[in-house]
């Protein structure tokens, strides 16, 4: 059965509002304030181990492993939700949930101060999880809203509102750290917990547009008998579709591993240019704006390219431009060549999030089971964050110099590379 809300434009924009909404928790809480905050308050000037639940850490690898956890677990309960939403038709329930969860989670990082480190931790975990959960949902409308041709142009505008609205409210924490006697706040730090309170709001907030005009149970599913056997057979209907699709599976695996890469660049960015070019808290967060402003260009322009040449081809060209850029962001030392590196990193950032997203919906058969399918994505680029981020902390762990981790990475987009050549007879490769 057809959507009704197939190319409707109010529909749409609603769901390109929620990028809006949430890429705000992306920007500021794991790119910008929340790092720069979090090492700075877990940091001496004789040491930046700190202690967790009674077990030492280096604090940036403590913050990777948080991220992992947290990604692995929405990675396993995704699934099951997913597909209990699509037999109930309550997808947007589900996403209001999680968005709610991320919000308020977030709100609460106000009460950390460096001092209960396991409640920034856990509070940082359960944002982390409400943002990746509520994605889930949020994604599988996609195929819902636009057509297969219109998809890539969708998926690019719904990135670019997230670029460009979370670089307004950056903006403006920004301007409170810098002058923080201006808006009544002691000090920095004040106004970094004031910013945390800030994101949940505009979170929250802008995602009631989203919302209002999202339709929940769009195939009128009726409910019966028990919802969760109900919801496990559903997935096993979706996962021997997928199994049946080589096309999938082969974009599947090379995303997995792409996006490993990409992932990890995104979360330990500011980490990497805090200690290894030792960028002032004011130059990364500049770093950062570079990064979301060519975004914006990015996601608009391969899109773009795209619709020319084909979408596993322009895929390649990104993975292929973030390999030269890790080999160059290895031997940079200048926090003024640092910042050039950003741009370059953001464009290609905008490029290969709205592409993956948009090509995994058009590679997917006629279904009614969008959140199913989008579940099974979702659980390969939790992972994917999971492997990324655990293996960066642990090369740094254990050679006790970042630049190696970056080096790292190479590995990824190489992998990812080879299996998307392979994917050749399709109608948009």
């Amino acid at each position: 059965m057809k959507p009704a809300i197939l190319s409707d434009k109010k529909v749409i924009t609603g769901w390109c509002f929620y990028d809006w909404a949430n890429s705000v928790y992306a920007l500021v809480i794991t790119a910008t304030i929340f790092p720069i905050y979090f090492n700075e308050v877990t940091s001496s000037a004789s040491s930046d181990v700190v202690s967790f639940f009674g077990r030492h850490y280096i604090n940036t690898e403590l913050y990777a492993y948080t991220l992992s956890a947290a990604f692995l677990l929405v990675a396993l309960l995704s699934p099951a939700l997913s597909s209990i939403a699509d037999y109930s038709g309550s997808k947007k329930k589900f996403m209001q949930f999680f968005c709610y969860l991320g919000a308020l989670s977030c709100m609460s990082l106000f009460f950390f101060d460096g001092t209960n480190i396991e409640f920034g931790i856990i509070a940082f975990a359960l944002t982390t999880i409400g943002y990746s959960g509520s994605i889930v949902f949020y994604n599988s409308f996609l195929p819902e809203i636009a057509t297969p041709e219109e998809q890539d142009k969708v998926s690019a505008r719904g990135f670019a509102f997230g670029y460009f609205g979370s670089l307004i409210l950056l903006a403006l924490n920004l301007s409170m750290a810098m002058n923080p006697e201006m808006y009544g706040l002691a000090d920095k730090g004040e106004a970094a917990r004031v910013a945390f309170v800030m994101v949940g709001i505009w979170w929250i907030g802008f995602a009631q547009i989203t919302f209002s005009r999202l339709p929940d149970n769009v195939y009128n599913r009726k409910v019966s008998g028990n919802i969760l056997l109900k919801g496990y057979q559903e997935f096993l209907l979706v996962w021997k579709e997928l199994r049946k699709s080589r096309l999938l599976i082969t974009f599947l695996m090379a995303f997995f591993f792409f996006n490993a890469g990409v992932q990890t660049v995104i979360y330990m960015a500011t980490n990497f240019g805090t200690k290894e070019i030792g960028a002032a808290p004011d130059l990364l967060i500049v770093a950062i704006m570079v990064i979301q402003v060519f975004g914006i260009v990015g996601a608009i322009g391969f899109s773009r390219l795209s619709g020319k040449f084909g979408n596993t081809k322009t895929l390649i060209v990104i993975m292929t431009i973030y390999i030269a850029l890790c080999i160059w962001v290895y031997f940079i030392y200048e926090q003024n060549t640092f910042v050039i590196a950003a741009a370059f990193v953001g464009f290609v950032m905008g490029g290969s999030q709205a592409l993956s997203r948009s090509t995994y919906s058009k590679m997917l058969p006629k279904t009614e089971d969008h959140a199913t399918f989008f579940s099974i994505y979702d659980v390969m680029e939790k992972l994917s964050v999971v492997i990324g981020t655990l293996s960066f902390g642990l090369m740094e762990h254990w050679t006790e110099n970042m630049r190696d981790s970056i080096a790292l990475l190479v590995v990824f987009f190489v992998v990812g590379i080879v299996l998307l050549s392979r994917i050749k007879k399709w109608k948009y490769a």
